[in-house]
């Protein structure tokens, strides 16, 4: 599972893109306990959200004029610059250049072969996330594709990721994990066809973030009460958890798990 020395390779940051940052706010202050700490200037507004005062995503106001409302999921290289280059090699295309985040890190944007949106992060001050694995914080991600084996050639090529296949009712499922990842025991997320899941072809090729609950069937009601929507239903994935997919009010997806105890 993810892993908080964040190696190269594994998620070690989120954000969230939204129109409006307060209603957000109230939306995930009521569903996971989050609070958030504003940026100032220096930062262009770009805000974190906090739960019992550790940082679990950072948010940030995009018009919709200039995307929508989405999460996105970074993963960590010690050169993002290099970084880059892989990625134009591997038939990927840089959405923005790697640049300075003041002294906390260096980050770029890129898409996959397939459109995928996905972010890199060389830690400086700021070495990731200060929660994952917890209730209400990140503990998974998956990519939603039309063509898993390209997939996961690009990302093998981009970070060395390894794969593991997996069977589950619903269908095959391919795991991955960090290149010096031994086993299963260090998968951090997994590569799913997207015409597999209702309702994920629609959004196209994308990365969906995870976050731990302690009960999913309360997470749906409390979401549906503040505005967002099930889109999928809560539904128990044996020896992985109980699970479920949303929107938030803005229309940015994510799912949620009560994962399963450990065997």
């Amino acid at each position: 599972m993810l892993d908080p020395s964040f190696v190269t390779g594994a998620p070690n940051w989120i954000d969230l893109g939204t129109p409006d940052v307060d209603a957000a706010t109230t939306f995930y202050n009521g569903l996971f306990g989050w609070d958030l700490v504003p940026g100032g200037p220096e930062t262009g507004g770009y805000g974190m959200y906090q739960l019992r005062g550790r940082t679990v995503a950072g948010v940030m106001t995009v018009p919709e004029e200039q995307g929508k409302p989405s999460w996105s999921v970074y993963f960590q290289t010690p050169d993002a610059e290099a970084t880059a280059r892989t990625v134009e090699q591997a038939g990927g295309t840089a959405a923005f250049p790697p640049m300075d985040v003041l002294d906390y890190g260096r980050m770029g944007g890129f898409t996959d072969g397939a459109g995928a949106y996905f972010g890199v992060w060389q830690p400086g001050t700021n070495t990731g996330l200060g929660m994952i694995m917890e209730p209400g914080a990140f503990i998974w991600s998956e990519l939603y594709t039309p063509d898993v084996p390209a997939a996961a050639a690009f990302f093998h090529t981009v970070f060395g990721w390894q794969t593991d296949a997996m069977s589950f009712p619903s269908g095959a499922y391919t795991i991955v994990r960090p290149a010096d990842g031994e086993s299963g025991d260090s998968a951090f997320g997994g590569i799913v066809p997207i015409d597999s899941v209702p309702g994920q072809a629609e959004a196209g090729p994308h990365w969906l973030p995870y976050f731990a609950v302690e009960d999913t069937d309360a997470t749906v009601a409390t979401a549906e009460r503040l505005g967002g929507r099930a889109t999928t239903a809560a539904t128990d994935v044996p020896e992985v958890g109980r699970v479920a997919t949303f929107t938030d009010p803005a229309g940015a997806a994510f799912a949620v798990i009560k994962p399963a105890p450990r065997q």
